[in-house]
């Protein structure tokens, strides 16, 4: 793909929902660069130029002249567009429609009640209602998850999918930045959640954009 242009993300370092598009960026061997963007200014032009929902991520594609923002899709974009090969996809009836059940699940379940708990955990401890119930929702979705993987090692189709690796970032973020939060520690409780995860990190691409991410959240902490 040396003849591609450059992609270009516009995100931040220790947000987990550019990491997700970085991980696709690396799993599919894409050309592309990271935009650090102030977190404090993303509601403010020159963003919302390219973001009106002043959030992160924004993909822009010069190859396609396409402007894209929202995590999810922007992962369906990339593997529609770049994985003719189909290494991370499924093009097959029902599984096509079965990764994007689980990409849903991934943006309107865990990404929200991670975001959730750390949100009212960290800067509103007292609202221990709020806590509690986002808590148990996060703890939901991986028995959920540890069930459906019972005797499976990826959600479709026997492989390595983006719908697998879209669960990657929000974990890491959660295990690695909030380590109050006893995430290992409730691990070993759902077994096959873990394995699955462990695999995942464990792919090179994967580990490459999460040593990037530590990496560059590092560089920022020591400023």
């Amino acid at each position: 793909m040396s003849e591609l242009e450059t992609l270009i993300l516009h995100g931040h370092y220790g947000t987990p929902n550019p990491l997700k598009v970085m991980i696709l960026l690396e799993e599919l061997g894409l050309p592309y660069k990271h935009v650090q963007v102030d977190i404090t200014k993303v509601k403010e032009e020159p963003y919302t130029q390219l973001n009106p929902n002043g959030r992160l991520p924004t993909l822009e594609d010069p190859n396609t002249g396409l402007v894209l923002w929202e995590s999810a899709p922007i992962v369906e974009y990339l593997v529609d567009t770049y994985d003719k090969a189909g290494r991370l996809t499924l093009r097959s009836f029902p599984e096509s429609y079965h990764l994007k059940q689980f990409l849903a699940l991934q943006s309107s379940g865990q990404g929200p009640y991670y975001g959730q708990w750390v949100f009212f955990a960290r800067y509103l401890p007292g609202e221990a209602v709020a806590i509690a119930r986002y808590k148990d929702q996060l703890l939901r979705v991986w028995s959920v998850l540890d069930k459906i993987l019972e005797g499976k090692e990826y959600l479709v189709g026997g492989k390595c999918t983006y719908a697998d690796l879209s669960f990657v970032a929000w974990e890491d973020g959660m295990r690695v930045k909030f380590p109050e939060f006893g995430l290992e520690k409730r691990a070993s409780e759902y077994p096959n959640y873990n394995a699955w995860y462990q695999r995942l990190i464990a792919r090179p691409a994967v580990a490459k954009a999460l040593r990037i991410n530590r990496e560059e959240m590092a560089k920022a902490a020591a400023k």
